[in-house]
C-alpha cells in the first residue's frame, strides 16, 4: 500500500509539474500577444487564439486575466520567440521552439542539452527544411459529419481531417491558419486548441537504447522554462 501511494503521489506531482509548465508557456504567449496587438481579444486574433488554447488546457481564468494585466505593465519582461535547430545523438534532427527574455541564457542552455547528449546545435535552417510546418485545430466531435465537414472546409485550406477519441483534428498549411481559424469561428465551432506544429518529412528508425538517448535529451529540454516545444524525426 505504501508503494502504491508513493507511485500515485509521484504521478500526481509529475502531472502538476506538466500543467504548471504549460500554464507558464501560455502566460508568456498571452503577454507577447497583448504587447503586439492590445488586450482586447475581439480586436486581437492572436490573443483570442491563445486564450482559447489556455481554456482548452484548463488554465484558470484568473491566471489568464493576470497575464493580460501583466502585459500592460512597463516592467513586464519582453519575450522573444527563438527557434534553435540541431542534431541529437544518432543523427536525429531536432527543432527547439522557445520564448525567452534572455537569449544568451537560452542559447547556452539549449547548446548544453545538445552537447551533453552527444549532439550539436546547428545554424538556422540546418534542419528545418526537413520538417513541414502546419496549423492544427482540435475540437470536439459532437454531431459533425466528417465527410460533410471536409467538403465545407476544403476551400479554406484544409489538407487533412481526422477523428481520434471523440475529437476532430483539422490540418492546414502554415499560411492558411487565419483562413481556417475564421472559417471555424464563422461556423460556430468551439475550437479547443489551435497551434502551429512541425512534422518530419521522413523519420529515422532507432534501437530502443538509442531511442532512450534521444528521449533523455528531449526530457531535459522540455523541463527548461524557456522551451515551448521540441520536434524531432525519430520514428
Amino acid at each position: 500500500m505504501g508503494r502504491a501511494f508513493e507511485f500515485r503521489k509521484e504521478r500526481k506531482f509529475k502531472r502538476w509539474s506538466q500543467m504548471s509548465k504549460v500554464f507558464t508557456r501560455l502566460g508568456k504567449e498571452i503577454v507577447m500577444a497583448v504587447k503586439a496587438g492590445g488586450p482586447d481579444p475581439a480586436n486581437n486574433s492572436k490573443l483570442r487564439t491563445i486564450i482559447q488554447n489556455a481554456k482548452g488546457a484548463s488554465m484558470p481564468k484568473d491566471r489568464i486575466e493576470a497575464a493580460i494585466s501583466r502585459a500592460s505593465n512597463k516592467d513586464e519582461s519582453d519575450y522573444e520567440e527563438v527557434v534553435y535547430e540541431g542534431y541529437g545523438p544518432h543523427g536525429i534532427a531536432v527543432i527547439v521552439e522557445t520564448s525567452t527574455d534572455n537569449i544568451n541564457r537560452t542559447v547556452a542552455n539549449v547548446r548544453h542539452y545538445f552537447t551533453k547528449a552527444g549532439g550539436s546545435l546547428g545554424t538556422s535552417g540546418s534542419v528545418s527544411f526537413t520538417f513541414d510546418r502546419k496549423a492544427v485545430f482540435r475540437f470536439a466531435k459532437a454531431d459533425y459529419d466528417l465527410e460533410e465537414l471536409e467538403l465545407e472546409l476544403i476551400d479554406y485550406g484544409l489538407e487533412d481531417i481526422d477523428e481520434n477519441e471523440g475529437e476532430i483534428f483539422v490540418y492546414t498549411a502554415f499560411e492558411d491558419f487565419g483562413n481556417m481559424q475564421k472559417a471555424l469561428e464563422d461556423k460556430g465551432i468551439e475550437v479547443i486548441s489551435a497551434e502551429m506544429q512541425r512534422f518530419p518529412m521522413s523519420t529515422t528508425e532507432l534501437t530502443s537504447e538509442q531511442e532512450e538517448d534521444i528521449n533523455k535529451m528531449i526530457e531535459r529540454m522540455e523541463e527548461d522554462d524557456d522551451v515551448n516545444h521540441v520536434y524531432h524525426n525519430m520514428a
